[in-house]
């Protein structure tokens, strides 16, 4: 499709602008502009939809449907225009018609449908897939308030609405002719018919409706476009006159007001029933209407649900839509009276499972009371597939009641999703080399020696394109400079850039990049902050989701041990360091937020300090999403990716910071593994355990005590945490190190890596000291940058689990 001209597009948002709001161009606000422009773009991907759908029917491609919880996505105009090659014709439009594109893209807001790496993936490989040309759709739901707007009041984290929709909702195309009922609690009634069949009816239920809404999905240099549908929850009567004229005005909207209640934030807190019961019903709503989505399409092409498998791959990422297995079970059962063998035969071979996380809270478990009432059915069908497992259990482990309860999908009172997922999934991947040795040989040790036919690894990707040639044009520019523009869709091409390592001319301009880039970071911290930061220093950066294994504690005792260092001896040689945090904890999570509280504090208190001269300052930039992770990652010169070994399934920041240049500084978990052996030893600083001296220690019985006791930075930093960090006293994060909370000590083993984390930073400061041989480790990492990706991990997925061909 040939793409438009300037004259028009401004033409088309002279349209727009008459249609939507009455209006002139010269007439028209900056946000009246950048809705115009967005419905251009949008009537642009819908128009190239409709091409690419014939295109898939005609040649009867199968698709993948992508399932997730989370889609973040980030803001959309800058991207579309980039992918679709029309953005200096974008600019000149709406420069003719007096504006400023710059002064449009902050005008969008981030689309608050994901919270951390898990989402970004998602959005990676739509991204992906689109741009490689196969036939995929993402589903997930279409979430009023996101996961929730960060604001750090003296350093606690509020949470409050993020009103995305407001401007966000451009993007959107309601579909109301694809409304779906989802039904919840009631009475299910079986008997059997003359023939032997099983008639099931279901009765008493709750209905609510699910609305969907479509995005479309661009790829880079493709005419390909595929589409994420995002479910909203309505109810099936938004009032009841009759309670209402009974003067009970409340109740009138109460059904209303519990259907959308599913649909308005991202992960509600869960620390009580009410909150676990939204969850469920959260997951099961998105996931039925999804999979009677799916087969709706397969019927218009279709007689019957047997070639199911051959048409269509349904992907599960991580636990979230693990309900997907036992809706299609009902669907073919009990809508279309398959027998048991032949549905299981068309679900197992259709479904496919991404596990992304070793940590044993994460893998979803639900009460059973809970899962009986709300899903009836469901739970039937969860039933009679653990009924049949549980016989190959027994086969397998004669007499060892603890392995079976352990493998089993029902056991405790508790439905295991993870679980679920590995019976029923025809294939299951682990996210980095490392995260899915764990899975074959610790958590899921037993399930692979059943069935190791069914495991494999796909280490995760980013969207290499977004990440440098639309965020950091600059440095993209130098890199097609240097080895031309072939790397946009071969990222592998990166590697031309190694012929430069040791060229100074070429290191002295990467490092103007770098510098150009951290002046952008300082305007927005002083901007956001309020805190002057040295762009000549040490851009040192941890910016992800606030989990105690991420370990961003570890930094924050290494930078008090830092600072007490430098109270010490004003005259301490270190290099200036602008230490960099964000992150979001989970609303419920309150260690995660007295850590940030810490962070905040710590920054209080230094930055303050005269004595300090601005040798270290500390920011925690509030509300880190992906436009913010924008400005930041190309900035960056250390990347903080210090997890314990062992608990980080990947990690794509790690990725994303390696590709804008930065130095890894991390453990051997997750995808640094892989990092390191793409990079060398020389140009990455590994340090602390590795994953089985962890599992070791653990076993052995890991004492944080001694460290305490034999440590003087140790103990001088712990013992500050309690005399108060600018007045707030950590007490609960000195007890949580020394003598647990309700647990075990430092269950992270933060004591345990501090002094090699100290070691290692100590190195940073002495290699950054010699600028050719840091900007030669800056450009190595950049080269070494193409494997990951998200290009090949799609395709690693398009071949070995989803078997799709490009359309």
């Amino acid at each position: 499709m040939e793409k438009l001209s300037a004259k028009e597009l401004q033409k088309q948002i002279t349209t727009q602008l008459a249609k939507h709001f009455g209006i002139k161009p010269s007439e028209a606000s900056q946000t009246q502009m950048y809705q115009a422009v967005c419905m251009v773009v949008r009537d642009i991907l819908t128009e190239r939809r409709v091409e690419f759908k014939n295109k898939i029917r005609e040649t009867k491609a199968k698709q993948v449907y992508y399932m997730s919880m989370e889609f973040l996505l980030g803001r959309s105009l800058k991207n579309h225009l980039f992918n679709l090659s029309i953005t200096k014709e974008a600019e000149q439009a709406v420069k003719a018609l007096g504006a400023d594109l710059n002064d449009l893209y902050p005008i969008e807001p981030d689309a608050g449908l994901g919270n951390g790496g898990l989402g970004r993936l998602a959005a990676a490989y739509l991204d992906s897939l689109t741009s490689t040309g196969y036939a995929a759709s993402g589903f997930s739901i279409m979430y009023d308030y996101g996961i929730f707007k960060q604001v750090l009041v003296d350093g606690w984290q509020t949470e409050v609405p993020d009103e995305w929709l407001k401007l966000g909702h451009c993007w959107l195309s309601p579909r109301m002719e694809e409304v779906f009922e989802v039904r919840f609690g009631g009475v299910v009634d079986q008997s059997w018919t003359d023939d032997g069949k099983l008639n099931v009816k279901q009765r008493d239920y709750m209905t609510v409706l699910a609305v969907p809404y479509d995005m479309g999905i661009s790829g880079y240099d493709t005419d390909a476009v595929n589409r994420l549908r995002l479910w909203s929850a309505k109810a099936d009567a938004d009032f009841d006159m009759e309670m209402f004229s009974k003067g009970q005005y409340v109740k009138a909207m109460e059904a209303k007001a519990m259907a959308e209640a599913i649909s308005k934030v991202l992960y509600p807190a869960d620390n009580h029933v009410e909150g676990k019961s939204l969850r469920l019903k959260q997951q099961y709503f998105f996931v039925s209407a999804s999979i009677q989505s799916i087969i709706k399409s397969h019927f218009k092409y279709n007689s019957s649900l047997d070639n199911l498998p051959e048409c269509v791959a349904i992907h599960i990422n991580d636990t979230h839509p693990t309900l997907c297995i036992p809706e299609l079970m009902r669907v073919l059962l009990d809508e279309y009276g398959y027998n048991w063998e032949d549905a299981w035969k068309i679900t197992t071979e259709t479904i496919s499972y991404t596990n992304h996380t070793v940590m044993a809270e994460a893998l979803e478990k639900w009460p059973q009371d809970l899962f009986r009432t709300l899903l009836p059915r469901i739970y039937q069908i969860v039933a009679e597939i653990n009924q049949r497992f549980c016989r190959e259990l027994w086969a397998r482990f004669p007499g060892d009641q603890g392995r079976v309860s352990a493998n089993s999908i029902l056991a405790d009172n508790q439905v295991k999703m993870a679980n679920l997922c590995l019976v029923t999934s025809g294939r299951v991947n682990g996210v980095s080399a490392l995260h899915s040795d764990i899975l074959k040989n610790d958590v899921f040790r037993d399930y692979y020696g059943m069935h190791p036919e069914k495991f494999t690894n796909v280490t995760n990707g980013i969207t290499h394109r977004r990440w440098v040639a639309e965020v950091n044009p600059e440095l993209a520019a130098l890199i097609t400079d240097l080895i031309g523009s072939g790397w946009l869709k071969k990222a592998d091409e990166l590697e031309g850039l190694l012929r430069f390592r040791n060229d100074k001319s070429v290191l002295e301009k990467l490092a103007k990049v770098k510098y150009d880039n951290k002046i952008v970071l300082a305007d927005y911290i002083k901007k956001a902050n309020g805190v002057s930061v040295d762009p000549t220093s040490i851009f040192d950066v941890q910016v992800k989701r606030l989990h105690e294994y991420k370990r961003q504690l570890l930094n924050a005792l290494h930078i008090l041990d830092l600072y007490y260092r430098i109270k010490e001896n004003p005259n301490l040689d270190v290099v200036p360091r602008t230490f960099i945090f964000g992150a979001k904890a989970a609303s419920a999570y309150y260690m995660a937020k007295q850590i940030i509280r810490l962070i905040y504090c710590m920054g209080q208190v230094i930055n303050n300090d005269p004595a300090v001269r601005g040798k270290i300052k500390v920011v925690f930039i509030e509300n880190y999403r992906v436009s913010l992770a924008e400005i930041i990652m190309p900035a960056a010169e250390i990347s903080e990716q210090i997890s314990i070994a062992g608990k980080e399934a990947s990690g794509t920041g790690n990725m994303k910071f390696m590709i804008n240049g930065a130095a890894t500084v991390g453990t051997l978990d997750g995808a640094n593994v892989e990092i390191r052996e793409a990079v060398g030893d020389e140009n990455i600083f590994i340090f602390g355990l590795l994953a089985d001296e962890v599992a070791k220690l653990y076993s052995y019985g890991y004492n944080p005590l001694h460290h305490y006791q034999s440590s003087f930075a140790i103990k001088r930093v712990v013992d500050s945490l309690r005399a108060g960090i600018g007045g707030v006293s950590f007490d609960e994060i000195a007890d949580g190190l020394l003598i647990g909370n309700h647990g075990h000590p430092d269950p992270y083993m933060n004591l345990a890596d501090f002094e090699a984390y100290k070691a290692i930073q100590t190195k940073v400061d002495a290699v950054y000291r010699d600028a050719v041989r840091f900007n030669s480790i800056s450009l190595v990492n950049i080269a070494k940058a193409g494997f990951f990706a998200a290009d090949r991990s799609v395709r690693e997925y398009a071949d070995r689990i989803w078997r799709i061909k490009p359309v």
